[in-house]
């Protein structure tokens, strides 16, 4: 059933579907106050309280654009698509050691992965959601040409760094929370939130340089821009600093674009098993 909504919803324009988004946004934050309230908390305290309102609505967006991206063929997705400096990842894959692409939960950050994908060999780490039901969905939604998925687990980890190894490029949602043993306790705009380890990790054993990007949503439902930033600050040596790091590299390119952010993801939560030590109270 929800895979036929989707391929339903996937045949409107996507300037409608932006516009339906909108209002869901609203809906959702005005009828659920726990969402409302983190939504609110976590863009005041980075500091973007004035793109609240925005915020709200781009939140919905992106939601109601999922199934135009998931079951959109791939000529009409791609067509959304413009690249503002290609050039900054081909220099990087030039080097030869392979590259890893960081993409945080800002703008349509799905649409990173089939564009490219159309131009070389893809792959990303995925987590399975939860819901059975939305496996098939997801799944059938992101297993596109050149795009390999690698699962969130050990064997899924060495097939990242196998593709790194040869030269190849490989994708994380680096502001993921991570599970038990796979992140540290790190600042993410001034609160500590557990954060993986994973992308620093690939870099010290591959090389690789680290490429940071997001998709801005143009206005009006007009499409995508896409930017590639580089990644050129230094990891430091703990894993604290590394996560650190990669935290303030995120809060960067966020600031380029803050309402844009998934304010509303439950980013300062204790995963199952791990030690609040560190958490907030």
């Amino acid at each position: 059933m929800l895979i036929k909504l989707f391929r339903l919803l996937s045949c409107l324009p996507l300037p409608a579907l932006h516009a339906l988004g909108a209002a869901l946004g609203w809906v959702t934050y005005l009828a659920s106050p726990s969402y409302r309230r983190r939504l609110r908390d976590n863009i005041q305290r980075a500091g973007y309280g004035e793109h609240l309102h925005t915020a709200i609505a781009e939140a919905g967006k992106s939601v109601l654009e999922l199934p135009f991206i998931w079951c959109g063929t791939p000529q009409r997705v791609l067509a959304t698509a413009d690249i503002a400096n290609w050039p900054v990842l081909q220099d990087a894959l030039d080097a030869g050691q392979g590259v890893i692409m960081l993409t945080p939960h800002l703008g349509c950050f799905e649409i990173i992965a089939q564009v490219v994908a159309a131009r070389l060999p893809f792959t990303v780490l995925y987590r399975p959601p939860r819901k059975e039901a939305l496996k098939p969905l997801i799944e059938g939604a992101r297993q596109r040409h050149n795009l390999i998925l690698a699962p969130a687990n050990l064997s899924g980890v060495r097939t990242l760094l196998k593709t790194l190894k040869k030269g190849g490029t490989i994708g994380l949602l680096p502001d993921q929370v991570p599970q038990n043993g796979e992140g540290v306790w790190a600042d993410f705009f001034h609160k500590p939130g557990y954060t993986m380890t994973l992308p620093a990790k690939m870099q010290q054993m591959s090389g690789a340089p680290v490429i940071v990007c997001y998709a801005e949503r143009k206005p009006s439902g007009r499409g995508y821009l896409i930017r590639f930033q580089r990644f050129d600050q230094s990891l430091g040596t703990t894993p604290q600093e590394q996560a650190r790091a990669i935290n303030a590299a995120m809060e960067d390119v966020i600031g380029q674009c803050p309402a844009q952010y998934f304010w509303s993801y439950n980013r300062y939560k204790t995963p199952p098993g791990v030690s609040n030590a560190g958490a907030p109270e």
